[in-house]
């Protein structure tokens, strides 16, 4: 498998690797990737071209990271890049860094192509009525807040606890918040892979509680299915007719 094929098979825009990169790294890179991918759209039950956000999403590899970090969403760019060597187990938490960023538009009214839906949902944006948007709008209520509750959710608050501990502001950054939300949920799936997803129970970051326990990760993770689902099933009708 290349990065060429990769490009082909799902339909994203680009996908480029770093001067620094031997052919072996990228093969085994370009390997990683598609099984990954293959992996996130399997476990979504979406076709190919979700996971390509329909052909807006760039990849990078070994190329277009951002300094001290292993991986890295350009919101700018629409680029999805990975570290040569110390991106594994990223890919999902930055897949849906840019699936948050590219369905604001398609949620909410008033989106620009700089928002992420997880920030205009707290905000409080006007959703675009449709049965899908719906369900994507649960996925975030609950993440953020208690079930059948407007008291902030278990989750978001040990996140901005976390940030307080340290002194920044990076955990309760609602993008940040959804994009762990997602990963939990995919890592909690029969089907794993460690270069998608890992560290959502045992890390040190775990240990912060910065990802959903017990019940509402159970919760945020069948909101999520049931969305994937649906949007999955509608596409595959619409590709029929």
């Amino acid at each position: 498998m290349s990065f060429n094929d990769i490009v082909k098979i799902f339909g994203f825009k680009t996908a480029t690797v770093g001067n620094w990169v031997t052919k072996q790294e990228q093969q085994i890179a370009a390997n990683l990737f598609f099984d990954a991918l293959c992996d996130l759209m399997t476990i979504l039950q979406v076709p190919e071209q979700v996971i390509s956000l329909n052909g807006t999403l760039s990849l990078a590899f070994g190329k277009g990271g951002q300094k001290y970090s292993s991986a890295h969403y350009n919101s700018g760019t629409r680029t999805l890049a990975l570290a040569k060597n110390a991106g594994g187990g990223a890919l999902a938490h930055e897949w849906f860094h840019a699936f948050d960023h590219y369905i604001s538009q398609k949620l909410f009214k008033r989106a620009s192509h700089r928002d992420f839906a997880s920030v205009l949902w707290l905000k409080h944006q006007q959703v675009i009525e449709h049965p899908l948007n719906h369900l994507l709008e649960s996925c975030y209520q609950n993440i953020f807040l208690r079930e059948n509750s407007d008291q902030l959710s278990d989750l978001f608050i040990k996140s901005v606890t976390a940030d307080k501990s340290l002194n920044t502001y990076y955990y309760a950054q609602p993008q940040e918040v959804c994009a762990r939300a997602f990963e939990a949920f995919v890592q909690d799936q029969s089907l794993k892979n460690a270069f998608l997803v890992q560290g959502t129970r045992q890390s040190a970051e775990a240990k912060l509680g910065i990802y959903p326990e017990q019940h509402q990760r159970q919760q945020i993770a069948g909101y999520f299915i049931q969305y994937f689902i649906t949007l999955g099933k509608a596409l595959d009708q619409q590709n029929v007719s």
